[in-house]
């Protein structure tokens, strides 16, 4: 049977091709938006983390020296006087942070600690340290509230994260405030984006920043600290006002707050110990904070008056009383090549006065002097020495005249991931 030729003018063959080649179009749009996933809010999350390792036992010359709410690895584990030194190495923190942007004005923070402490001698619980939402009211994010658990805006270095901050733990004065230096609230923060940038900017190039709490924080809070649930009807109250001025290259921060309201006693209180009102005792406090950033010295001093339920010795009560305190610290920031950094610092702090979350609201004059060093050779990893030379005086209903007074070496290595 003979073959049939079939022929082809150009205009055929030319609309030919063009139809193959929208035909291979199509299939590859379809497969690409086959492949194409809907971006979800989850997807806005970013994690992040560090943790501390401590040792505290070199060249102690006092181990009845401690700091209950500095650093249950230094010293002994309780104020008894047959307690056991707990000078081992020791996991002061391991913090997953979980956040973002998840709605155009919706921020999420979450932050769990998995090296909490419920008592002496049991270490390495997870506990939550932050759980909050930023609801903002504007594009720029200038005007927010905080809701949940966060930070309580009282004192630069309490608000100041233990990852960026230079001393190994936060001074007496200001942190007896708020233990753990968090509560359940509801916080208003104020800050133009420019000054935004700047609080990320002194947190991000290595100056040691506080964080972004606002030029201006105002809210209320239960007011018994983290993790404890209300004891009384009283809201503390608290207000904050703070911002980082350029100065030809320097930045320098003063800031002031206050914040007033009554504590609740629940199981602080030793049998036989007594006070005027366990439920409504006065919790007061007014603080000045003045921060020159390192560049390349630095400055860092706060000081706080108040009063609060405080130990007396003399009548085995806890009454309100007069307490101060505060604190300086000089750093100084030294770079070095390959974005290497070494802050050398020494810090003084003073307390006289009580501590309301310990045991019979302890009592306490502290003057100590810390002089130290700290080296990041790399990003992820961070080295701190501090030489502690301490003269602590905590007293309780177990031990009415315990002043404790020594010297002692800390290490702390420290990963960010």
């Amino acid at each position: 049977m003979p073959s049939q030729t079939v022929t082809l003018s150009k205009e055929e063959l030319t609309k030919s091709i063009v139809h193959v080649l929208d035909s291979i179009k199509k299939v590859k749009d379809v497969q690409e938006k086959s492949k194409e996933k809907k971006e979800q809010w989850y997807d806005k999350i970013g994690i992040r983390g560090y943790a501390q390792i401590r040792y505290n036992g070199l060249f102690s010359s006092n181990d009845k020296v401690s700091c209950e709410q500095c650093d249950r690895s230094w010293g002994t584990t309780s104020t008894a006087i047959d307690a056991k030194s707990n000078n081992g190495l020791f996991i002061r923190r391991a913090r997953i942070v979980f956040s973002g942007q998840i709605l155009p004005n919706v921020y999420f923070y979450f932050q769990p600690d998995f090296a909490s402490s419920p008592s002496s001698g049991v270490n390495n619980f997870a506990q939550i340290r932050d759980a909050y939402f930023d609801l903002s009211f504007d594009p720029k994010k200038e005007y927010r509230i905080r809701i949940g658990q966060s930070k309580v805006p009282f004192g630069f270095e309490n608000l100041q994260s233990s990852q960026n901050r230079l001393t190994l733990d936060r001074n007496d004065a200001l942190n007896s405030a708020v233990a753990n230096e968090r509560d359940l609230g509801a916080f208003f923060y104020w800050a133009p984006s420019k000054i935004r940038d700047r609080f990320a900017m002194l947190v991000k190039d290595g100056y040691k920043g506080s964080g972004d709490y606002g030029v201006f924080g105002f809210g209320v809070y239960n007011g018994q600290t983290a993790n404890r649930s209300e004891a009384n009807r009283n809201l503390h109250v608290v207000t904050r006002v703070s911002y980082p001025f350029e100065i030809g290259s320097q930045i320098i921060e003063p800031g002031l707050q206050a914040y007033t309201g009554k504590w609740a006693f629940g199981s602080e209180l030793s049998t036989g110990v007594t006070t005027q009102d366990k439920l409504y005792t006065v919790d007061q406090r007014v603080a000045a904070s003045f921060i020159l950033y390192p560049k390349p010295f630095g400055v860092q001093a706060e000081y706080n008056i108040g009063k609060g339920p405080r130990y007396n010795k003399l009548t085995n009560t806890v009454d309100v009383s007069d307490l101060e305190g505060g604190y300086v610290t000089l750093n100084y920031k030294w770079d070095l090549p390959k974005q290497q950094y070494i802050y050398p610092f020494a810090k003084f702090q003073y307390y006289d006065g009580g501590k309301k979350f310990e045991k019979d609201a302890r009592s306490y004059v502290v003057r100590d002097y810390e002089l130290g060093i700290e080296w990041q050779p790399i990003k992820a990893f961070e080295l701190v020495a501090e030489w502690v030379i301490a003269d602590r005086t905590f007293e309780d209903s177990a031990l009415p005249n315990n002043r404790q007074r020594g010297n002692l070496l800390r290490l702390q290595a420290q990963f960010n991931f």
